[in-house]
């Protein structure tokens, strides 16, 4: 296909495709999709190998957010039966991290639901940075904090901190649809602080809110234009209780192409599977690992992930390697802190079933690609913020 080639060669350049390319690829075919997957595939081998980066969330304060963003089961309003507590101390979200960092995860992403950060949070979240740097002093942190005010990305960089995440989300046309307490604007003055700070840009979207083919590609060239080391994908989350929780249009082929897109846009940076992954790639997820080089290990912040063993077994039968793996980045046996459970390998659950699936005793019925499967959606119960063990 001429198109892929074109692509293909403009990738290993790390030249930008036209707005048309962009479109043609998410508008091929299922016919056409293993064609995609291997050219997108050669850019991302191109850049990274055969590298997976892992990361591991710490969800420092969960719930009651004041900001109305659909999407989010931690949005003003929302009736989604997620956990809610307030800020973790330093060294309770130093321990939660570990697990992650056992599990073989490089980065380590410090979340607070939240419009932004007072300057009081800022302290809190310089001294949980410091503790967990005197424990892993080789760790990544990045921290998503909402919208910053001015001085508050150099303080965190000051207190250690080495990214920061603030996702545009959707498109600037149609952010007003799913966002009314805070302006696309505002999203892109905070990515900006970060970079004048000094700290790496992690800024990405949410694919499956509705939007169109041409509202995904204007938010990834809008992306490329802020230049953020890394783009995390993240896939809608239907949770019930969210003014989205109706919104399943996502199927895995289209999820794979839109990777693919974002990954010829963005040939060089780090594009990260983020939430939703399990609930939408499913069985299709190693395919996903050919495009981005990068992925959440474990639960999310108010949702439940694959179980973090099969994250890693997964990676390597598909034929990639953990970065920087160490020696519980294998997951052999049922070391302790890698987040297993009494009973039960790590992050399995009662009765055997992958954690975000029905348990294998009762085995959901079969559906087609598009219908909605909401008991893919499981509630965070472990973890951060619980007095169970985390998944990693």
């Amino acid at each position: 296909m001429d198109l892929l080639n074109t692509l293909v060669d403009k990738g290993l350049r790390r030249e930008t495709p036209t707005r048309a390319e962009a479109l043609a690829v998410l508008a091929t075919t299922d016919d056409e999709l293993l064609d995609v997957v291997a050219a997108a595939g050669k850019v991302r081998r191109h850049w990274f190998g055969r590298r997976v980066k892992l990361n591991y969330l710490v969800n420092l304060k969960s719930g009651l957010c004041p900001e109305d963003c659909s999407y989010c089961s931690q949005r003003l309003g929302s009736k989604a039966d997620i956990l809610k507590y307030t800020w973790l101390k330093p060294d309770e979200a130093s321990q939660a991290a570990a697990a992650g960092l056992a599990g073989g995860a490089k980065r380590v992403c410090l979340v607070a639901s939240g419009r932004g950060p007072t300057d009081r949070d800022v302290d809190r979240v310089s001294d949980t940075i410091k503790a967990i740097k005197e424990q892993n002093e080789d760790v990544e942190v990045c921290a998503c904090l909402g919208l910053l005010s001015d001085g508050q990305a150099e303080r965190l960089r000051e207190a250690g901190a080495d990214a920061y995440n603030h996702n545009l989300n959707t498109s600037e046309s149609t952010y007003g649809e799913i966002t009314t307490t805070h302006t696309y604007a505002d999203r892109v003055d905070t990515v900006r602080k970060a970079h004048a700070a000094g700290l790496s840009a992690c800024s990405g979207l949410i694919a499956g809110m509705g939007e169109t083919d041409e509202d995904l590609v204007d938010v990834v060239f809008s992306l490329r234009e802020l230049d953020p080391d890394s783009v995390p994908v993240n896939f809608l989350i239907p949770f019930e209780g969210t003014p989205l929780a109706k919104e399943w249009n996502l199927t895995p082929q289209r999820c794979l192409r839109i990777l693919a897109m974002v990954r010829f846009v963005c040939p060089d940076v780090e594009v990260r599977i983020a939430g939703g992954r399990e609930v939408h790639l499913r069985t299709m997820q190693p395919l996903a690992l050919h495009l981005a080089n990068s992925v959440f290990l474990g639960d999310y912040l108010t949702s439940e992930g694959q179980a973090g063993k099969a994250d890693l077994e997964m990676i390597a039968d598909a034929g990639f390697e953990v970065e920087g793996a160490g020696a519980c980045g294998s997951h052999d046996g049922a070391e302790a802190g890698c987040g297993s459970h009494e009973g039960g390998g790590c992050g399995s659950h009662e009765g055997g079933g992958v954690c975000g699936t029905a348990p294998a005793s009762a085995p959901a019925p079969a559906a087609s690609a598009d219908e909605p499967r909401p008991g893919l959606v499981a509630v965070r119960r472990r973890g951060a913020g619980t007095d169970l063990a985390p998944n990693a």
